[in-house]
């Protein structure tokens, strides 16, 4: 199955869909910047995720940040972008706990997929949010 992470790019189209110069690519690939995929003959192997970033680099150079800034910017977004996805998933494990629990739990899922617990008796605030309601067990 494809990707946006498969390394299907050899260094040559990875550079025209990026609009780059092969030896770029290389020299991103020594300071960090990019990190393809390396075959068993050590070739280079880009990904549809990798081409994206070396036009963002691309972008970035463009505005005047010189390349340390751009490395820096890169690992700030993707440090961002796995805390958000971990984020994601504690709050999934979360409200699997809460809601396997016995007792009263009352719980409202946000516009953006968010976990919000609500007071026992209050109701949801915004008119989208669907409120998730787990009667007590008696006996």
């Amino acid at each position: 199955m494809i990707d946006e992470a498969t390394p299907i790019f050899a260094i040559a189209v990875a550079a025209e869909l990026a609009g780059m110069h092969p030896q770029t690519l290389r020299q991103y690939d020594r300071l960090g910047l990019v990190s393809p995929t390396r075959t068993a003959g050590q070739s280079r192997r880009y990904s549809m995720r990798d081409v994206v970033q070396l036009r963002e680099i691309a972008r970035l150079s463009a505005e005047g940040l010189n390349l340390e800034g751009i490395r820096r910017i890169l690992e700030l977004e993707n440090d961002n972008r796995a805390l958000r996805a971990r984020v994601r998933v504690l709050e999934a494990a979360l409200a699997d706990e809460l809601l396997n629990r016995s007792g009263r739990r009352v719980f409202a899922a946000g516009s953006e997929g968010e976990v919000v617990s609500l007071r026992a008796g209050t109701r949801a605030q915004k008119a989208n949010q669907l409120v998730v309601w787990r009667p007590l067990r008696r006996g």
